[in-house]
C-alpha cells in the first residue's frame, strides 16, 4: 500500500526530431570551365573567403584584355569627338558650318561618351568572371567530399554541387508536437494548475539511448499547423562544441514543458483498465475496507502515473495483490507500504501476512 501525497512533478514530453546545421551552403560554379585544382582538405574546417578550388581561367584573361582594349579605344573617340563638337560650336556662331553640322558633332560627342561608360561595365563584367574562376567557401564550417575532381568540366547554374559546408558548432533540433497537446498545456497554464518551466529547457536523447551533456533551448514555435498531420513544428537550439551532434541524424528532444502544482503520483503498478479500457484503482477506504476508484491519468512520470481525477492526497492505493481483490474486502493495514487481507468481516489487528493478499 501507498499513502499518496500531493507534490510539484515536472511535465516533459518526448518528442522526435531532426538536427539541422545552423548555416548549410551548397557551393556550386557561377562560370563555365575545367577545373585546374582543389585546394581544401575533404572534412576539414573551412573559413569564409578560403578558396577551394581553381577553374582555368585563361578564356576569361582573354575576354578581360579585349574588354580592356575596347574601353581605350572608347576614351580615344571620346577626345576625338569633344574637341570636333567644340570646333563647330565656335564655326557655328560665325555660320561657318550649319546648325546641322554642329547638332551631329554634338551627338557623336555624347554617343562616345556613352560608349566609354558600356566599356567600363564590359571590363567590370570581364573582371567578375575572372574573380569566379576562383571558387571560395561562403561560409565558415565543416565542408563534406569533393563532388568533381581536377579536369572535371563544370558549368554555371548545374544541378550538382562541387561541395557542401556546414556550420555546425551550434545546431538545430527541428522536432513536431500535436496541435492539440499545445492547446491542453496552455490551457492549464492559464488555469493555473500549471506554472511555466521558464526558459523553455529541452533535453536531448541521442540515438545509442544516452542523454546529450548540454540543454538546449526553444528558439520558436512555428505559426502555423501542418494540414497534413495536425502539428506544429518546434525548433530548439543546442550548442555543439565538440561535433557530436551531426546534421540528419534522428533524436528524441524532451521538452519540459511547466511544473504541475499539486500533482497526485500513483505508481504505474496501482493503475489497471477495466474491460472498457477505463483506468482503475483500489484503494483501501473507510473500515478498512476495499474501494474501486475509476480514475483519470494524465501522464507517466518515471514508473508513476500523473493522476487527474479520481485520487486524492491521503488515499492508501494498494500496489500489489490486484488480481483476487475485490471491491469491499476488509484488509489489515500492515508494516509500511503494505497491507494483508484478512477475513471477512474482521477486526484489525497487527500486520500479518496471508495467502493471496494484498499490498
Amino acid at each position: 500500500m501507498v499513502t499518496l501525497k500531493s507534490e510539484t512533478a515536472p511535465l516533459f514530453n518526448e518528442l522526435p526530431g531532426r538536427i539541422v546545421a545552423v548555416e548549410t551552403a551548397e557551393v556550386r560554379p557561377q562560370i563555365n570551365g575545367i577545373i585546374r585544382r582543389r585546394l581544401f582538405e575533404e572534412g576539414g574546417y573551412v573559413r569564409a573567403g578560403q578558396l577551394l578550388y581553381e577553374i582555368d581561367d585563361a578564356p576569361y584573361r582573354a575576354a578581360l584584355a579585349q574588354a580592356q582594349g575596347q574601353l581605350a579605344r572608347a576614351n580615344a573617340a571620346i577626345r576625338a569627338t569633344g574637341l570636333q563638337a567644340q570646333r563647330y560650336r565656335d564655326l557655328v556662331g560665325i555660320n561657318a558650318v550649319s546648325r546641322q553640322e554642329y547638332d551631329d558633332a554634338a551627338a557623336a560627342a555624347e554617343q562616345a561618351r556613352a560608349d566609354v561608360a558600356a566599356q567600363r561595365g564590359a571590363v567590370q563584367a570581364a573582371q567578375v568572371n575572372q574573380n569566379f574562376t576562383r571558387v571560395r567557401a561562403p561560409i565558415s564550417g565543416r565542408i563534406s567530399r569533393s563532388l568533381f575532381t581536377p579536369g572535371a568540366l563544370v558549368q554555371a547554374g548545374q544541378a550538382d554541387a562541387l561541395t557542401t559546408i556546414q556550420r555546425t558548432d551550434t545546431v538545430y533540433v527541428d522536432v513536431t508536437q500535436s496541435a492539440a497537446q499545445i492547446i491542453d498545456l496552455r490551457q492549464a497554464m492559464k488555469s493555473g494548475g500549471i506554472s511555466e518551466a521558464g526558459g523553455a529547457r529541452i533535453q536531448l536523447l541521442l540515438p545509442n539511448g544516452s542523454v546529450y551533456p548540454v540543454e538546449g533551448r526553444l528558439q520558436f514555435t512555428e505559426v502555423t499547423v501542418d494540414q497534413a498531420s495536425g502539428a506544429v513544428t518546434l525548433r530548439a537550439s543546442f550548442p555543439n562544441p565538440d561535433g557530436l551532434l551531426l546534421p540528419g541524424m534522428y533524436v528524441r528532444a524532451r521538452l519540459i514543458e511547466g511544473q504541475r502544482l499539486q500533482a497526485i503520483l500513483a505508481p504505474q503498478q496501482g493503475i489497471s483498465r477495466d474491460p472498457r479500457g477505463r483506468a482503475t484503482a483500489m484503494v483501501v477506504g473507510k473500515d478498512n475496507k476495499v474501494e474501486m476508484r475509476q480514475v483519470e491519468v494524465d501522464r507517466t512520470l518515471g514508473d508513476k502515473w500523473i493522476v487527474t481525477r479520481g485520487l486524492k492526497s491521503g488515499d492508501r492505493l494498494i500496489v500489489e495483490g490486484l488480481l483476487n481483490l475485490r471491491p469491499g474486502t476488509v484488509v489489515r493495514p500492515g508494516a509500511p507500504q503494505q497491507v494483508t487481507a484478512g477475513a471477512p468481516g474482521g477486526a484489525g489487528g497487527k500486520a500479518e501476512s496471508a495467502p493471496g493478499g494484498a499490498n
